[in-house]
């Protein structure tokens, strides 16, 4: 007699490996050669694969046309003039195109210094303020109405002209300090409206791809949030938020129009920040742009040079980039050094 167990499935006796071996052998069998693809498919594919990448090589070449051109004209038309005595001196002195007693026909180191300490004062104003504002946007605020409206205001001041910010930080500067103030910290507040919306928008963008994991596991170890923040979330994003710091110093380092208005234009060197005019290279730039050519009376030497003034130029151009270099540099070996290290 058979068990119940037989009995309820209703199968023969010693069959039951036999039905799954019949049914594998009578499974069908793919046919994957109908899936390969055709000469002339694979032939459409390469042609399409070469069209793309002439087509990338050929953008790319075309968008390198122009900063080759800017730095070749640059420094073929600013290295005649950069040498020590232009890097030394500044415009006091200087008359037409006539040399001065030290040899040359005037120098930059005013405005070196100008921009040097006018940019710094920005960069202590802005990435302080948009490093915090941007933890509080990722960290705190979430989605809430405020962080809404402080994007929307970000996201307007990233838009507005140079000009508009000298206007605003010589009015401000006007009702505290009195009607015409100007000096380099006006400048640095200027400046900084500009800088602001670049290190919130990139320091934003570099916490949100700080892993989550990250954060959770130094809640779950006990440690703060603060703390958290603060030596986990930012050690992480930093070598992004340098990258960002760098950017916004790019973009305000040449800029002429709100300077003109807030920092002035003198010859000699000014190194107090809070009292005086000071000269950046861009505004030197300009001024000697807008001279164009010097004057030689007829009884001038013969080393009195026409062109002194946009050789001038050229030259404190050349010397802006290379700053730019300089910054770009110490703010990547900053990156590098201070990031976490791979254990």
């Amino acid at each position: 007699m058979n068990s119940p167990s037989q009995q309820n499935t209703g199968t023969p006796v010693g069959r039951g490996s036999a039905a799954p071996a019949r049914a594998a052998d009578e499974a069908p069998v793919i046919d994957f050669d109908k899936f390969k693809p055709t000469r002339s498919h694979v032939a459409a594919r390469k042609r399409k694969d070469l069209f793309m990448r002439v087509l990338i090589v050929l953008a790319f070449a075309i968008a390198c046309i122009p900063l080759v051109s800017v730095l070749w004209t640059t420094l073929a038309r600013g290295f005649r003039r950069l040498n020590w005595d232009f890097l030394s001196h500044n415009m006091t002195n200087v008359i037409g195109g006539n040399p001065t007693p030290s040899g040359g026909y005037g120098g930059i180191l005013h405005a070196v210094i100008g921009t040097l300490e006018i940019t710094l004062g920005a960069m202590v104003i802005s990435i302080p303020v948009g490093v915090l504002c941007a933890v509080y946007l990722i960290e705190y605020a979430g989605k809430s109405r405020l962080a809404d409206a402080i994007h929307l205001l970000v996201d307007v001041m990233s838009g507005i002209p140079s000009i508009v910010a000298g206007l605003f930080a010589f009015s401000m500067f006007a009702l505290l300090a009195g009607p015409g103030t100007l000096n380099g910290f006006e400048g640095s507040v200027a400046l900084s409206l500009l800088m602001l919306p670049t290190v919130v928008k990139t320091t934003e963008e570099m916490l949100k791809i700080v892993p989550n994991d990250l954060r959770e596991a130094s809640l779950a170890l006990g440690v703060t949030k603060q703390r958290t923040i603060t030596k986990v979330v930012l050690r992480t994003a930093l070598p992004g938020i340098v990258s960002g710091a760098i950017l916004a110093i790019a973009r305000v380092i040449g800029e002429t129009a709100p300077l003109l208005m807030t920092a002035g234009y003198i010859v000699s060197t000014n190194a107090n920040l809070f009292s005086g005019q000071m000269t950046t290279l861009p505004v030197y730039v300009y001024q000697e742009y807008s001279k164009y050519r010097a004057n030689c009376p007829a009884d001038a030497s013969d080393g009195c040079v026409t062109s002194i003034p946009m050789e001038r130029a050229w030259s404190a151009a050349l010397v802006l980039i290379i700053i730019v270099l300089i910054l770009n540099v110490i703010g990547r070996v900053v990156a590098r050094v201070l990031a976490p290290k791979k254990k």
